[in-house]
């Protein structure tokens, strides 16, 4: 059996940006070794105030398309409702059996009448009781400022109060560990280039 193990090396190099008075922005490159975009890392940035923030009054969406959860990987602040739509013509059975969050949907089709609280920070790993191929990853921070990867790598945190933040990085293929974590000082609009290498373990 496989398992991949990424390691996280941050380069950072600071552009001229917005004056210090108004929000800033953090653009990121998640890159692996050969340069390739790595898709579906996650980073995310804590502060003393982050976690008294509070959350947006919205419902995440996990959506169930030809028995695949759509999307595989999504990043939530903790205290955010998701819900579980079955776009399929069967019914699906959601659970998790996480520490961050364990929960049942049974058996159901269309779209459970209540989405789901997830009150904790941490990596919630999903999967159905009926088709086990299927699984979805969802990782609950402290804080509302994060990102998620495209496919070409990219990843941006607008909105940001200047001051003095811990940068995180994530990526579902390790999710017991985050991949890295850097102190760093806004004042201005930065760039940062994420490098992820990944091997497997035998």
């Amino acid at each position: 059996m496989k398992r991949a193990c990424a390691y996280v090396t941050l380069f950072l190099s600071a552009l001229a940006g917005i004056p210090p008075a108004h929000a800033v922005t953090l653009t990121l490159q998640i890159r692996d070794t050969r340069g390739a975009a790595v898709e579906d890392a996650v980073v995310y940035l804590m502060s003393n105030q982050s976690h008294r923030m509070p959350v947006k009054n919205t419902t995440l969406r996990i959506d169930q398309v030809d028995k695949t959860f759509v999307p595989l990987v999504s990043v939530a602040q903790t205290g955010t409702r998701v819900s579980f739509p079955n776009k399929d013509n069967i019914r699906h059975h959601v659970y998790s059996f996480s520490s961050a969050k364990k929960f049942e949907i049974k058996l159901y089709a269309d779209t459970p009448s209540q989405p789901v609280l997830f009150d904790k920070p941490g990596v919630v790993v999903m999967g159905c009781n009926i088709h086990d191929n299927m699984v979805a990853h969802l990782l609950l921070v402290d804080t509302p400022f994060f990102a998620q990867s495209d496919r070409q790598g990219n990843a941006r945190i607008d909105g940001l109060p200047p001051g003095d933040y811990s940068l995180i990085a994530w990526y579902y293929m390790r999710p017991d560990k985050d991949a890295g974590e850097i102190p760093l000082s806004l004042k201005t609009d930065t760039s940062r280039t994420i490098t992820i290498t990944t091997r497997d373990l035998r």
